[in-house]
């Protein structure tokens, strides 16, 4: 018996994949259509115009941006202007809300995601998302402006590379947002993208919270480590050395690696819970919502991740950070300006940092670090560069794409 084999080259599979895709973007869009349709006749409510084309869209590719996007959907419901809100989790928080014009769906994840968001209609897409148009997210040719919004008080020039270059828009938490994205802009030579700064949701809710929260009940310390993923993070440079030297403080540790780090980090993460499995001081976080956590820990310790700012800024706790003297920026917009980060700069005025020298005294430095109040004026400093606008991001965010829709629509009717 012999067999034929077939070999296709890579820019033919290439060209065969976009082909299929087309295929099913194309069959998906007439079975929306078709939806869209009967629930028109049957007199169902829609977000969309009977074309299926939204004004307002938002998507969310995780549920753990809930806190970024609640807000903006409550201003919009506050208003009664009807907004589509897509989500790529299927138990997005948004499902058990009672909303009437905030109409959410859940469009999948990874591949299935990026078929229906590449035949996307409306006037205006808002999304954290970044990498519009450089790997599987295409712009679609029926959206009028795309528009980024920041989930974190963290620099503009950490995003992997490109991430904001397609954009339309962007809504920045600070100036110094804006600041690293027109630096990035100048390098590249690209055309700058219209702004503006309008706050940060996500520490809009925690503010409020904090307000409400009762003081946490506990009998010992509890440290919180929170390492950034990927191979410039803390976890493949101290590997299990940090670990150990915080289990011999006897205080409580509380691990929550980054979402990212159960695919990126898979294998050192199932070390990590093979090795302390038994401990009785060492436990896991995973709540979608970080905020109890946060509230409960004395301190934290990290890398460069975005965490220090939400443990700093709004519960206005030190930090103890590991060195970023090492950090590969080669694959993020950071290595087109040589320049030192303002989220690495600061980490100094606002905690302590951990190396391998002073392991042995980590207990001592831990409850030094906790008990200073040398920190609080850095701490208020980092507070008032990074977040503007307190209270009032929603507000903003939904003002200005407001307006922006309103442009786009003008401009629609004079052509």
């Amino acid at each position: 018996m012999s067999f034929v084999h077939l070999y296709i080259d890579p820019a033919t599979g290439s060209m065969l994949f976009s082909v299929l895709l087309g295929v099913f973007i194309t069959a998906g869009f007439f079975l929306r259509m078709l939806f869209i349709k009967l629930k028109t006749v049957l007199g169902g409510k829609s977000a969309s115009t009977t074309d299926g084309h939204h004004k307002f869209l938002i998507y969310s590719d995780d549920k753990r941006y809930w806190n970024t996007f609640m807000p903006v959907l409550d201003e919009f419901e506050q208003r009664e202007i009807d907004v589509g809100f897509w989500t790529s989790s299927e138990d997005d928080p948004v499902f058990s809300k009672e909303y009437k014009y905030v109409h959410p769906e859940f469009i999948g994840a990874g591949n299935k995601a990026f078929v229906k968001l590449n035949a996307a209609r409306a006037d205006v897409l808002l999304s954290t998302t970044p990498g519009l148009d450089v790997l599987q997210w295409k712009r679609s040719k029926g959206v009028g402006k795309y528009v980024h919004i920041f989930h974190a008080a963290t620099s503009a020039l950490t995003y992997r590379m490109f991430g904001l270059d397609f954009y339309d828009v962007v809504l920045t938490a600070s100036d110094f947002q804006l600041e690293e994205m027109r630096m990035v802009e100048k390098k590249r030579k690209i055309a700058q993208k219209e702004a503006a700064v309008v706050g940060l949701t996500y520490f809009d809710v925690l503010a409020e919270k904090l307000k409400k929260a009762e003081k946490p009940q506990k009998t010992n310390k509890v440290i919180l480590l929170a390492p950034s993923w990927g191979k410039s993070g803390f976890l493949y440079k101290f590997g299990d050395k940090l670990i150990d030297a915080l289990i011999d403080t006897g205080y409580e540790i509380v691990f929550r690696p980054h979402p990212q780090s159960f695919t990126a980090d898979k294998d050192i993460l199932e070390k990590i819970r093979a090795k302390y499995d038994k401990c009785p001081n060492f436990s896991w976080n995973s709540d979608n919502d970080n905020f109890d956590i946060l509230n409960k820990a004395d301190l934290l310790i990290s890398d460069f991740s975005g965490v220090v700012f939400d443990f700093t800024i709004i519960f206005g706790k030190p930090i103890m950070y590991t060195s970023v003297k090492d950090f590969d920026d080669s694959v993020y917009d950071s290595a087109w300006v040589k320049k030192e980060l303002w989220k690495f700069k600061v980490l100094p005025t606002i905690g302590c940092e951990i190396s391998e020298d002073n392991l042995d005294d980590l207990k001592n430095r831990i409850d030094a670090t906790i008990s200073s109040d040398k920190y609080d004026k850095g701490i208020k400093a980092a507070r008032d560069y990074a977040w503007k606008n307190h209270g009032h991001a929603a507000e903003a965010i939904v003002n200005y794409i407001s307006d922006l829709q309103q442009r786009i629509s003008d401009t629609a009717e004079v052509k």
